[in-house]
């Protein structure tokens, strides 16, 4: 996956910006970082998949972590997603 691929975009509420952005794919939604202030880290999980969570220390890290997952993750489909061409 490029960098390109996931687009990150920042929540907020009445132009205050949060400390939580989503991924999406296109209209699909991969992904989720968020920071948690009380063990000061960013988690990150997807609702892809109801138990899969990490930490990172800075954002991007835990956006890159959440790649990788979902890179990893996706390649269990492939047969399938190829077995239509």
């Amino acid at each position: 996956m490029s960098n390109d691929t996931i687009i990150w975009t920042q929540g907020g509420i009445s132009e205050v910006p949060l400390q939580r952005f989503t991924g999406r794919v296109g209209a699909i939604e991969v992904a989720t970082v968020e920071y948690d202030g009380s063990n000061r880290l960013w988690t990150w999980w997807s609702p892809l998949s109801e138990d899969i969570w990490g930490h990172a220390k800075e954002a991007d890290g835990a956006k890159q972590a959440a790649e990788i997952w979902l890179r990893d993750w996706l390649e269990n489909f492939r047969p399938f997603l190829e077995a239509g061409r």
